[in-house]
């Protein structure tokens, strides 16, 4: 069974299949700074795994894209805060322009369902 979260004419912000759970790519408010739009990602993200009846500890991966690496040491400093630490998921970052030229990052994940 499939179950689509916040479906949209493109795409949804959210798909289960079975027992996991994938989001699509969750950004912050084009124009504020890496922390800024680091902590609205994260927010979006654990309100989509709440509503998928999952959260963060349940995270099994997370792809983080950057606009600009040089960005790293910022968004991880809000990133160290949010992860839950005793179930730290899997992660690869890197550096891609983004869709639109004021987002920083955008980070996607796949968690198991509650």
């Amino acid at each position: 069974m499939i179950t689509r979260i916040d479906p949209g004419a493109r795409m949804s912000e959210a798909v289960i299949h079975g027992d996991t759970i994938y989001l699509a790519g969750q950004v912050g408010n084009a124009g504020e700074d890496i922390a800024s739009q680091t902590r609205t990602a994260l927010a979006e993200i654990d309100e989509l795994l709440a509503k998928a009846g999952s959260d963060k500890s349940k995270i099994l991966m997370a792809t983080i894209w950057l606009a600009d690496i040089a960005d790293f040491a910022g968004m991880n400093s809000v990133w160290d805060q949010w992860v839950d630490q005793a179930n730290p998921p899997a992660r690869a970052t890197g550096e891609s322009r983004l869709a639109d030229p004021g987002w920083k990052v955008e980070i996607i994940v796949v968690a198991a369902k509650g």
